[in-house]
């Protein structure tokens, strides 16, 4: 089976630079005056947006420009501080500036429209606020204000305070996407906060066309265990398994929200109440430890699927999952609350739709609660909540359990079944496209149906099931 893939995927990649002191000055300058600029020309678009908000994104740029920019074909403008103030300003750097600024009045007038057609998230909403000091940073088009010398230095024209100037820069590091030859590279942004210098590097990312073998690899994010992983045939034959959890990551992070618990009953004793950005430098510190968690479970499940060279990564529908179990400040509700869900599915998608694949949402009721083999719900251990109980007496480990019945559920969802009766399970009265156990795959009809959906998507997807006589 040949699975196609998208058109085109944007990635980004971070390439960090090491200027010296004075290419430091001279690139803190450059993005200032990119800065005044911006804001000059929103005060520009937004007067004559009346006219400039219905012209397409070709033809916005050349009207901005014929405002303030004077050429010899166009000699009467109504702006003239483009040629005293911006001297020299250069043209590429002057039509970055204009689509970005058109994109953000673009954004305040569609926002502001909607409040005045009253829709607001609260009734007492105010109105939008169209702001100029934007901090926008400087788009570099190829050529023109960038050259590529390798991969080791990159020549930027620069702004030196009274001319425009070009100077070579060291790349300190950079990721790998430039070695794909199916990349393509886009216009980078160069971005200077935090005393840090680096160029944000977007890539149009074209992926090869798969052709994968048939298992999927199912993922149960829990709280226990971080993920369990399942990798299961179309035959439902559990190929391997895999326990993914950062420890050491997760005791950081609860670390540093245990001392803001501690530091706020040291501030506000019995009652009162903090004041606004109170240990502010902790919570960010323990987000990002958080994106740290998400970004390494999710290149561990990554390198799983392309070990067995997987149809689909499957993750349950957790969207809008609100916990229910634990008391108000209990360590249970604050370990729901530590629950990484949307943020690792969301990488593992991201990640794994570079590399050609796809990702698959299965509902989530009763998959840890029904046992794989077909035998009922499972009773949980009173002491250990990990482990579970089937109804023959064996001890299971419950998030294993649930993986496997996810896989299932993913796998009766990629073979697209038309007739559920003949995929029964050995529960009776349940459907089993929705509440499938990996026994479900066991059935000698499922295994055919894979065959054939593979020959039917080869065929071009013109004939189904129905046509076959299942």
């Amino acid at each position: 089976m040949i699975v196609k893939n998208p058109s085109k995927i944007i990635r980004t990649d971070k390439w960090q630079l090491n200027p010296t002191p004075e290419q430091r000055f001279l690139l803190e300058e450059t993005v200032k005056v990119y800065r005044r600029f911006c804001k000059f020309l929103t005060g520009i678009v937004f007067t004559h947006w009346d006219k400039l908000g219905g012209l397409s994104n070709n033809e916005v740029v050349p009207a901005v420009e014929r405002l303030m920019h004077f050429t010899a074909q166009n000699p009467n403008i109504k702006y003239q501080l483009i040629g005293s103030v911006f001297h020299k300003f250069p043209s590429y750097y002057r039509r970055a500036a204009i689509a970005f600024v058109v994109g953000q009045v673009s954004s305040y007038m569609t926002r502001y429209l909607d409040w005045q057609s009253g829709i607001r998230g609260r009734r007492d909403a105010k109105p939008p606020i169209l702001n100029p000091d934007a901090g926008c940073y400087p788009s570099l088009y190829k050529g023109q204000c960038y050259k590529l010398h390798g991969t080791s230095q990159i020549e930027i024209k620069v702004f030196t305070g009274r001319d425009w100037v070009w100077t070579t820069v060291q790349i300190a590091g950079l990721r790998e996407r430039h070695t794909v030859d199916s990349n393509k590279m886009l216009s980078p942004q160069l971005v200077l906060k935090h005393n840090t210098c680096h160029l944000s590097v977007p890539f149009e990312c074209h992926p090869e066309e798969r052709q994968p073998e048939q298992n999927v690899v199912a993922v149960d994010l829990g709280i226990n265990t971080t993920a369990c992983v399942s990798v299961v045939n179309f035959d439902g034959t559990v190929i391997h398994r895999a326990f993914i959890h950062p420890g050491r990551d997760i005791d950081r992070r609860d670390k540093r929200l245990k001392s803001i618990s501690t530091r706020a009953r040291k501030t506000m004793g019995k009652g009162g109440k903090l004041h606004k950005g109170f240990c502010s430098n902790t919570y960010q510190k323990c987000r990002n430890i958080n994106q740290q968690i998400a970004h390494t479970v999710s290149k561990q499940i990554l390198s799983i699927a392309k070990q067995f060279n997987s149809q689909a990564i499957v993750f349950e529908h957790l969207k809008g999952w609100k916990p229910k179990g634990g008391r108000k400040r209990s360590i249970l509700r604050q370990r729901f609350h530590g629950w990484l869900k949307s943020m690792i599915r969301d990488y593992t998608e991201m990640k794994w739709a570079e590399a050609g694949g796809k990702v698959i949402e299965v509902i989530a009721a009763y998959t840890s609660k029904l046992a794989y083999d077909g035998s009922g719900t499972v009773q949980r251990d009173s002491k250990n909540y990990a482990l579970a109980k089937f109804s023959s007496g064996k001890r299971y480990n419950c998030d294993l359990n649930g993986s496997m019945n996810i896989a299932a559920r993913g796998i009766l969802k990629l073979v697209r079944r038309k007739d559920n009766k003949k995929l029964s399970s050995k529960n009776s009265g349940r459907l089993p496209r929705s509440w499938a156990c990996l026994c479900d795959l066991w059935n000698p009809v499922v295994p055919k149906l894979a065959s054939l959906h593979l020959h039917l998507a080869a065929a071009g997807g013109g004939a189904s099931f129905s046509d076959i006589g299942l």
